[in-house]
């Protein structure tokens, strides 16, 4: 509750998360809050410019700009969440199991996450492109395969540094099991920093599925995807730029919120961090003038 009353007076975390909130509402309810289907092809009125009836024109088939571009928020960044969840569930169980028995356990398991970060995610992501075929599927399945790893090293750390403090060792001298140790009080400590991770990772994760989309190795056409729109607008980038803007400021403003939000989450939980940079801020000051 602490950590959230502080997110919460940070004026660029609260449009942060009013920013999220409000693509996850429209991803979500895209059918309620349009009235054009994103895939009718009206190749009579293509490029068609601003209008009351298209509020963003429309693309070199005649489609809604502004209603591809509110589906597009479902491949771009609800698939995005479910593959993060994904990710950090695997790499939390396995974090803690590692972190906090060690030994044997924590060798393996380590080791798993050795071979599976020796791949980077777009090695992956091309492999399954290669051996499946295209589609967002498959780059959901890499971003899982390469991240938990990733996340399961990061909490272990924590884990480890949190086994240490006198109140677990206190929990564990009286004979508390271990289940209720982890639950009680690792748990909630890392909670902080598997938010800030999540936040962070969350951008890098929305760059590539539209850059993969891009290139044309993600999701398939008809379907509405931010990257694909930016690669069907290339075409026409120097007769008709307005095309490329929409989802170009889509990503952009989404990514910004997200990176906003992992640094506000960084202060909450250490408030140091916003004193020690205003402290080095001055500190520069002084010694340029």
């Amino acid at each position: 509750m602490i950590i959230l009353k502080r997110l919460l007076r940070d004026r660029g975390a609260v449009i942060a998360l009013a920013i999220i909130i409000l693509y996850v509402v429209l991803g979500f309810a895209a059918p309620f809050v349009t009235v054009h289907d994103p895939n009718h092809i009206d190749t009579a009125n293509k490029y068609s410019g601003i209008s009351l009836q298209h509020f963003l024109g429309t693309d070199h088939l005649g489609r809604d700009i502004l209603t591809r571009l509110i589906y597009a928020i479902r491949p771009s960044l609800l698939y995005v969440f479910v593959a993060l969840f994904i990710s950090v569930l695997l790499g939390a169980i396995l974090g803690f199991v590692s972190g906090y028995f060690l030994g044997y356990i924590d060798a393996l398991i380590m080791r798993m996450c050795d071979v599976m970060l020796a791949f980077p995610s777009y090695v992956v992501t091309l492999a399954l492109i290669a051996l499946f075929g295209m589609g967002a599927e498959n780059i959901i399945m890499a971003f899982i395969l390469t991240r938990w790893a990733w996340f399961c090293r990061v909490i272990r750390t924590s884990v480890m540094q949190y086994t240490d403090s006198d109140h677990v060792k206190f929990a564990q001298t009286i004979g508390m099991s271990d289940l209720k140790i982890i639950h009680r009080h690792i748990m909630p400590l890392t909670l902080g920093d598997i938010a800030i991770i999540s936040s962070s990772s969350m951008c890098s994760m929305i760059l590539q599925i539209s850059g993969f989309s891009f290139l044309g190795l993600g999701v398939k056409a008809p379907t509405a995807e931010w990257g694909m729109m930016l690669n069907e607008a290339r075409k026409v980038m120097f007769t008709h730029p307005e095309m490329m803007f929409a989802p170009g400021i889509a990503i952009v403003i989404i990514v910004m919120a997200f990176n906003f939000l992992s640094d506000a989450l960084q202060i909450a939980i250490d408030p140091r961090i916003s004193s020690k940079e205003q402290l080095r801020s001055v500190k520069k000051g002084l010694v340029q003038s």
